[in-house]
């Protein structure tokens, strides 16, 4: 198995501090393990399963003696039993008894599914070839390789996220970083060191922005958000840029509450003041980076005056912002959905690492770290795990490369729009079947859903895998998998920063599987030589290879091991593959102009552009829509769509709510709490007002991900799928990258909804 020779300096010997993984606690055996969904988070925090003599579960709380979070949960964490033991869970293999969306299934054996998977699958192949196999994944859980090395051992390039325009979730902040500086880069919480914050290489950051993002509930992309206020406890001053007044925006130092969409220009307009004012690292920019002359010339004019008439924040509040940030010693950023979710998502991304950079805040103690896997481990988010065993010719038919050159550049998904564009006109080819694993499509990922759910009906199979029946499982699959949750299944959590198991503790309800278990047995069929392993855990020993450990070794030292850890990567040559000082990059510094992007014939440098629909860009569509809707925050209760069904999440967040100004509710006759129709030129959704005085009267902010479970499941109905869904007024356009999409700032109107209307 190839290895990134760039971890090779990070391996270590086995975490020194071994604990045990199970032990008695009066009537209960406790096992340590690792949060990762489903049920839903990112982060994988360690807990504690209690089981009773039975077997069962019986509770769960943290684990205070794992590094990540300490002990400390979220609400979703502390109600997994509620989720385990509910009794709609999905149990056995079905295949659908009737029409598509009449909800009616027969139960069938595994082998039954399995054989009836490969008879469809192969006479497609046969007939049109693996290509037009599509694997779409969604966000949560454990599979991004094994999704990807499935595809591959079926034969077809295509996996990737069904819907969701310009895949822009995490991935264009991931493009804008490989691209420019080589890696991903993440915020130095003492994340990497056992010992935390008793590490004494590490020091908190003196200035960390929080930007476009809601840490302290969301805890987004491995990051654990009350690390934030560890921070805070002991001295981080923090920014806050969101429009909305969150939490830590009325604890921060400057709330920098901006229109939707305008993040490129205010962290332009923050380039110029740090610039202008000489508050720049001059031995780090004139050492590590390319570029920064042309950098300097491209945000001459984001002058403090126009980043105010732009972005709606007060010029003296943005300028001291950037001061603040400059003068810290380290300084960091926490950056969030927002910076994906805009057209021009890379731009921005590569504007906010321009920030950091030039302030000199790169692989240094509380500061920004450049990531790479721990030990090399095989959990990537990029389909890199058994790209080598797809014949090249099959590679070179992955949809979206030929449009879109960065998706040649690490990333081998493929790309939202032109799939889309594939199931709308078979060009390049016709699209037949569909893997649909660990993704509510229609109810959360794709944008204007109405449409990709009559795309994807056309198929000629579709089989799904999940937890729960969904509106996109009674809606189009022709096949359901059971899959199980964390407490009921072994894995691994691979993040940059540790390598931790999942460790089952109970068993799951009827016949589920893991995802894990899933796609081995069903990868064995159509290629045994990707799947030579007996079991999942001698999978997951493979995917560890780098660490020394096999899976069983690594649950017998506690189920969690660190790789060394050392800053200044670049300077040591950690941070490239030939082992010399720099980054990995066309330079060896990080780009502020990227030559990549220059030679595809893109912009190189960052930049603004006003959102496809806004005051602005279109102000005759602003006269009829006068407010800007931006969606997706989180709440405590919920993981995008996910939980919907569990009473005491649900008692926590019970509708589906649209946030706004009481004084734009008096503008149009809403009262808080009324139910209230969001309209836009694509459609329109209701949901329940909810007066926030501290949001701008200009903008409202709409849930997202809502269904109804309590609801008929059969069409049209779909579990109410229809009645709440934002995403029905957002519009599938990617940005010239092919990452990127207008997803928080379009224009919509809204009016009270009218009693027995539907």
């Amino acid at each position: 198995m190839h290895i990134d020779e760039r971890t090779k300096p990070y391996q270590r010997k086995p975490y020194e501090s071994v604990k045990p993984l199970s032990w008695q606690e009066g009537e209960y055996t406790v096992t340590r393990g690792s949060a990762w969904s489903g049920p839903g988070c990112h982060n994988g925090c360690g807990v504690l399963l209690y089981t009773d003599n039975d077997g069962k579960l019986a509770k769960v709380e943290g684990d205070p003696e794992n590094p990540f979070n300490q002990g400390r949960l979220c609400s979703r964490c502390l109600d997994v039993k509620e989720v385990v033991d509910h009794p709609d869970r999905l149990k056995y293999p079905m295949k659908r008894a009737g029409e598509r969306g009449e909800d009616k299934w027969e139960r069938i054996s595994w082998n039954e599914a399995y054989d009836l998977i490969e008879s469809k699958f192969r006479e497609i192949i046969k007939d049109y070839g693996a290509e037009s196999i599509i694997f779409g994944q969604g966000t949560g859980r454990d599979i991004m390789s094994i999704l990807h090395r499935l595809a591959y051992a079926v034969g077809s390039p295509n996996w990737g996220n069904i819907g969701l325009s310009g895949n822009a979730c995490y991935l264009p902040r991931v493009a804008a970083c490989q691209v420019t500086a080589g890696a991903y880069s993440v915020v130095d919480c003492a994340q990497y060191l056992p010992d935390r914050y008793n590490d004494s290489r590490w020091e908190p950051a003196e200035c960390l922005i929080i930007w476009g993002n809601n840490p302290v509930v969301s805890n987004g992309d491995g990051f654990f958000g009350h690390w934030v206020i560890d921070l805070m406890r002991m001295g981080t001053k923090i920014i806050v840029v969101d429009p909305r007044v969150t939490w830590l925006a009325t604890r921060s130092e400057y709330h920098l509450q901006l229109r939707p969409g305008t993040d490129g220009a205010l962290v332009m307009g923050m380039l110029n003041v740090i610039i202008q004012e000489d508050l720049y690292d001059h031995d780090f920019v004139e050492n590590w980076t390319y570029g920064f002359d042309e950098l300097a010339e491209r945000v001459k004019d984001f002058t403090p005056e126009r980043v105010e008439e732009i972005t709606w924040v007060p010029a003296e509040e943005m300028v001291a912002a950037a001061r603040m940030f400059a003068a810290a010693k380290p300084g960091a950023i926490q950056w969030g959905l927002a910076i994906d979710q805009n057209t021009e998502g890379v731009a921005n991304a590569m504007a906010i690492q321009a920030l950091w950079t030039i302030t000199g805040n790169v692989n240094v103690p509380g500061g920004m770290i450049c990531v790479f896997p721990a030990f090399g481990a095989y959990q990537s988010w990029l389909g890199s795990w058994g790209i080598e065993d797809l014949p090249p010719e099959q590679a070179a038919k992955r949809i979206g490369p030929k449009d879109y050159p960065l998706f040649n550049y690490g990333f081998l998904s493929f790309q939202c729009e032109s799939m889309t564009h594939a199931l709308e006109t078979g060009e390049p080819y016709p699209i037949k079947a569909a893997w649909i694993q660990t993704n509510n499509t229609i109810a959360c990922q794709s944008t204007n859903p109405k449409h990709m759910y009559e795309l994807l009906d056309k198929l000629d199979f579709i089989v799904c895998v999940d937890v729960f029946k969904t509106p996109t499982i009674v809606a189009l699959a022709d096949v359901v998998l059971p899959a199980v949750m964390f407490p009921e299944r072994d894995g691994i959590r691979c993040l940059w920063y540790h390598i931790q198991t999942i460790n089952k503790v109970t068993d799951a309800p009827g016949e589920a599987k893991s995802d894990f278990e899933i796609n081995l047995e069903l990868g064995k069929r159509f290629n045994p030589e990707m799947f030579p392993w007996d079991n999942v855990q001698d999978m997951f020993s493979a995917m560890i290879e780098g660490s020394g450990m096999t899976f069983e070794e690594l649950q017998d030292i506690g189920g969690q091991i660190y790789p060394d850890f050392e800053y200044r990567a670049h300077e040591k040559g950690l941070a490239r593959e030939d082992q010399k000082p720099g980054f990995a990059t066309m330079t060896g510094r990080i780009e502020l102009s990227s030559t990549l992007f220059d030679a595809w014939g893109l912009d190189p440098l960052p930049y603004y552009k006003e959102p496809r629909e806004s005051p602005v860009s279109t102000p005759d569509v602003y006269e009829k829509y006068p407010l800007i809707l931006t969606s997706g925050a989180r709440h405590w209760a919920s993981f995008h769509s996910e939980h919907r069904q569990i009473k005491r999440l649900r008692a926590l967040h019970p509708d589906c709510e649209v946030a706004m100004n009481p004084e734009t509710g008096a503008k149009y006759g809403i009262e808080d709490g009324d139910m209230v129709w969001i309209e836009n030129e694509l459609g329109k959704c209701q949901q329940r007002a909810r007066f926030v005085p501290t949001l701008d009267p200009r903008v409202i902010n709409a849930d997202h991900g809502w269904w109804f479970p309590e609801e008929k499941a059969a069409a049209p109905h779909l579990f109410g799928v229809w009645k709440s869904n934002v995403n029905q007024l957002i519009p599938g356009v990617c940005g010239p990258t092919g990452f990127g999409a207008n997803i928080k700032a379009n224009l919509c109107r809204i009016r009270k909804v009218k009693e027995g209307e539907q």
